[in-house]
């Protein structure tokens, strides 16, 4: 059995109309990114008090922290962004989250090979205080970072070799960088996956569509998953546009869609969900 939670970000800044569309599509866990317009991170002790306070009187867990970790240039001053890490590993414990998401640096294109070292030694560094803390990292691949491709993932995955280092598996973020998910990029981190961002896209384009219409590989990768008996999180992160000024907010309607898609997959595999 999987355990469906989403970006509720995505639903709408509002916390309660969040928690309203998850409980609608019967999901009890989130991925924390934001509310009330401001990023997790920037919100006050007294906002995160706020939200804590709603998620345990309406009976919610969350299982990630959807940080901006890893989202600046490798060129960029470490040290702030070790304060902010700090704090994200602050928030999941206050939330008992067992997860924090990260990336691993804006590189320079074609030069990626060139930041190596700083990147796993960044990397390292976030791993070694997750350890100190109790809590498990999760790498997401995505373009312009240092492992945006199978290959440089494996790479940072296996030369930190810990277990407090894990993948968060995105297709369509492969797809956006033309690799395709389960042909090219899951033979290789198979192994290091340790939760599934949910998200398709149409190779080309780039363009995000729902679960299973795009080039993603969803009905590949939920057959592997069945098969691996994989009983972790499977992430909506639908960004799919709500209107042509808007990337990556859903908004209520189309999270909905994003959800039932992949309900509709899960169904096609026999593979039961709560």
């Amino acid at each position: 059995m999987v355990t469906l939670t989403g970006f509720a970000d995505e639903i709408s800044p509002d916390l309660e109309v969040q928690l309203d569309v998850l409980e609608q599509e019967g999901i009890r866990h989130l991925e924390f990114r934001g509310v009330w317009g401001k990023n997790v991170l920037k919100l006050s002790d007294e906002e995160l008090a706020r939200v804590k306070e709603r998620l345990d009187e309406r009976g919610f867990k969350v299982s990630s922290i959807g940080s901006p970790i890893g989202k600046i240039r490798i060129t960029d001053d470490f040290t702030p962004h070790l304060e902010d890490f700090r704090k994200a590993v602050r928030v999941a414990k206050q939330f008992e989250a067992p997860f924090i998401r990260i990336f691993s640096f804006f590189v320079e294109e074609g030069k990626a090979e060139a930041y190596r070292e700083e990147v796993i030694g960044r990397l390292r560094r976030l791993t070694e205080i997750a350890g100190e803390e109790g809590v498990t990292l999760l790498h997401e691949n995505e373009k312009h970072i240092y492992g945006d491709n199978g290959e440089r993932c494996l790479d940072l995955l296996s030369s930190i070799a810990s277990p407090r280092l894990l993948a968060a598996f995105d297709p369509a973020n492969y797809v956006q960088c033309s690799v395709r998910p389960m042909s090219d990029a899951y033979p290789l981190v198979e192994k290091y996956i340790g939760y599934i961002h949910v998200k398709d896209a149409v190779m080309g384009s780039g363009k995000v569509v729902p679960a299973g219409q795009g080039d993603g590989e969803l009905r590949g990768l939920i057959a592997a998953l069945k098969e691996k008996n994989y009983q972790g999180f499977m992430s909506l992160e639908p960004h799919l546009k709500a209107a042509e000024t808007f990337q990556g907010f859903s908004g209520p309607e189309l999270f909905v869609v994003a959800v039932r898609a992949l309900k509709e997959l899960l169904g096609e595999a026999g593979i039961p969900w709560k």
